[in-house]
């Protein structure tokens, strides 16, 4: 399974945020560091405060920060909810327009797989991500 670069970028995002802890940080400071287009970090933030991950203020003052602790954010849950219009293949969409649909196999295995790949992400938080926060600071320059 690949990730979009959505979720890639929304998961760094996180990181970057709970390295910094209740301190906020802006989308300009944050893609300088991860060296990634500011217009398309803007919508990953967008994204990620409408789905009450971050929290965002405006003006002086302004920037964003982690809603919650980072041991509340469950990695599984939270790539499930940003891939939830990517389908592993064309048949799990609601287009999906194969000849052997009726009798494939094969979605059924995909469908497990993927059933699994979650599961097993379930088991990580954001902050299980952090376990070596001192070697990302360094990497970040922070």
């Amino acid at each position: 399974m690949r990730l979009s670069s959505f979720t890639d970028y929304s998961l760094r995002v996180l990181i970057y945020l709970a390295i910094k802890g209740e301190e906020r940080s802006t989308v300009a400071e944050i893609a300088d560091k991860y060296q990634i287009s500011k217009n398309h970090l803007v919508k990953v933030v967008h994204n990620l405060s409408s789905m009450g991950v971050i929290d965002s203020y405006k003006g002086k003052g302004g920037g964003i920060c982690l809603s919650s602790s980072p041991d509340k954010i469950v990695i599984g849950k939270l790539i499930k909810k940003l891939e939830s219009e990517s389908y592993l293949v064309e048949c799990f969409g609601p287009s999906g327009n194969c000849t052997i649909n009726p009798s494939c196999q094969l979605k059924k295995a995909l469908a497990q797989a993927e059933q699994e790949f979650y599961k097993s992400l379930n088991q990580f938080s954001l902050a299980d991500i952090l376990s070596n926060k001192s070697r990302l600071v360094k990497d970040l320059s922070l």
